[in-house]
């Protein structure tokens, strides 16, 4: 029939456009990383069509209407276990079936009603437990969608979002427009800063801050169309390990004592996580971990979880009919 040749055209050009060169790459590496469990995750990273959306619902353009559409399409609530922190405002849906809800125009003076994302990218917001009136640093915030996520948590004394990247600064004030309503935008103060410079910039002045770091993105490098940029992002690669540890230090800086910290990646990389992880708490005296195993714990229905991480530590993996992640969580804490 006409619909399935269509089928298996789509599949074709989705199988295609796997980056052999990153896929080889990730094979030696996280074999070894990951044993068997890789192959699970290999199935779901170099299948699109099996991955799957969550739909994070907007308080500050609420529809009825909307919730209503979820429920007859077999959504339900994203997290419904006993978390340590979970503000009734935030509203965020899920089903079991791959697939993405269709997406929202951007329209001038008219706030969307929903962000789509990959659901393991709250956990850093649910971990990082922001309480009205704290200041708060998203270090690398763009394209946006954790920095709209806090807002639905909590209102923010101070709320600053920094951008080191002209474009992706562009997406971020963009995301923050078509989300967060006027009065509210005064509260936000977007920057183009150099995250490895902001701890000496603004020293001790925040309460919570997240660190979700620039790292090898998993997902989308599996399907660069590129095999230059492919291959020039898998040299540069040991790189980020250096730079993740740099933003990590400037923000231990812009903490204040008492103050915490999380910071998240979207890769299974050790070298972009744990080990980053553990050389800041072998460095830093006035830092200790934070145990997240409570939330981890509370969240196992909806996401697989790497065996053996540390109390203070998550790492998703993505598996079939549960396609979020990957994405690593950590928590510390300034004393």
């Amino acid at each position: 029939s006409f619909l399935l040749k269509l089928e298996n055209k789509t599949k074709r050009k989705l199988q295609k456009q796997i980056c052999q060169v990153v896929l080889d790459h990730f094979e030696k590496q996280y074999t070894r990383e990951l044993g068997d469990t890789w192959t699970n995750v290999r199935d779901v990273l170099t299948y699109p069509l099996c991955w799957q959306y969550a739909v994070l619902l907007n308080k500050f353009s609420q529809s009825a209407e909307l919730e209503n559409t979820l429920h007859v399409k077999g959504y339900h609530p994203a997290f419904q276990g006993p978390l340590p922190y979970l503000p009734a405002s935030l509203k965020c849906y899920i089903r079991r079936t791959p697939g993405r809800f269709p997406a929202q125009k951007h329209q001038a003076g008219k706030l969307k009603e929903y962000y789509l994302l990959n659901a393991a990218s709250l956990l850093p917001v649910l971990a990082l437990e922001v309480k009205d009136g704290e200041d708060v640093l998203d270090l690398c915030a763009a394209p946006g969608g954790k920095s709209v996520a806090i807002l639905q948590c909590a209102c923010p004394g101070n709320f600053h979002c920094n951008e080191y990247d002209d474009l992706r600064s562009r997406w971020l004030k963009k995301t923050i427009e078509s989300f967060i309503p006027d009065p509210l935008t005064n509260l936000i103060m977007v920057s183009k800063l150099d995250g490895t410079q902001i701890g000496d910039l603004k020293p001790e002045l925040y309460d919570k801050i997240l660190v979700d770091a620039p790292c090898s993105n998993d997902r989308s490098w599996l399907f660069s169309s590129d095999i230059q940029q492919a291959t020039l992002r898998l040299i540069q690669r040991k790189e980020l390990s250096f730079l993740q540890l740099q933003l990590l230090r400037s923000a231990i800086k812009a903490l204040r004592p008492g103050g915490s910290l999380v910071y998240s990646t979207c890769t299974l990389s050790k070298a972009e996580n744990s080990d980053v992880i553990n050389l800041i708490l072998n460095s830093c005296t006035n830092v200790m971990p934070v145990d997240i195993s409570e939330m981890a714990k509370a969240v196992s229905q909806e996401f697989t979880f790497l065996s053996g991480t540390q109390q203070h530590e998550l790492l998703v993996l993505p598996e079939k009919g549960r396609a979020w992640g990957p994405m690593y969580v950590a928590k510390l804490k300034k004393m």
